[in-house]
């Protein structure tokens, strides 16, 4: 028996929907402004480390916030992207209207990517909302990074086994403006937290 021919998906409106509870309302209710604090640098230049360090500095003080982690969200959300510059920059995108459905809940979100474009990371500010976006340059130097390698890829990225490896065979555009420049090089893990937590109390109090 021939197979029937598959029917076009019919033509839909999708329109947006607003709720009866406002962002202000939540985060009054949390006692907190909703921001995205985004943080940026080179592999094994300790991001992670840092963003769930954060969050554990957060959550002792009371507030309600949560870890965007590259590769935590390859597991799930992004399993279907790779390394080119179309899914990494597909990535970003995904990972900004996360982070901004999550601001609207009142959330205070820390992300860590590589995230190597400027343009990349201008359009995350832009979905997310400049008012809510802090820019943090994890600019631990390449030297730093490459010594570390705890996952091996730095080495193999020069042996020619990884295409499209920031910061060996693809470029990282530092930010020329980030909201704070953190190297994990020179700085102890709670030293930076502490930039960290003073920084967003700044961002916070619009201070800065």
């Amino acid at each position: 028996m021939a197979a029937e021919p598959s029917l076009p998906l019919p033509t839909r409106e999708v329109v947006w929907h607003d709720g009866q509870v406002s962002r202000a309302e939540r985060e009054q209710l949390l006692g907190q402004p909703a921001l995205t604090v985004w943080l940026t640098g080179l592999s094994a230049a300790g991001k992670s480390t840092l963003a769930f360090a954060l969050e554990r500095e957060l959550h002792e003080r009371g507030r309600a916030c949560y870890v965007l982690d590259g590769d935590n969200v390859r597991h799930g959300l992004n399993s279907n992207l790779g390394f080119s510059p179309p899914d990494r920059r597909e990535n970003i995108r995904r990972i900004a209207e996360v982070a901004r459905l999550m601001n609207d809940a009142g959330l205070m979100v820390i992300t860590a990517f590589i995230s190597p474009w400027r343009a990349d990371r201008a359009a995350a500010r832009a979905i997310i909302g400049a008012a809510s976006f802090l820019e943090v340059h994890v600019g631990t130097p390449l030297a730093v990074c490459e010594a570390r390698d705890p996952k091996g890829m730095y080495a193999r990225a020069r042996r020619g086994e990884l295409a499209e490896f920031t910061g060996v065979s693809s470029p990282y555009e530092a930010p020329l403006a980030a909201d704070l420049t953190l190297d994990m090089g020179r700085l102890s893990l709670p030293e930076a937290v502490a930039q960290l937590v003073g920084r967003i109390g700044r961002h916070a109090a619009g201070q800065e």
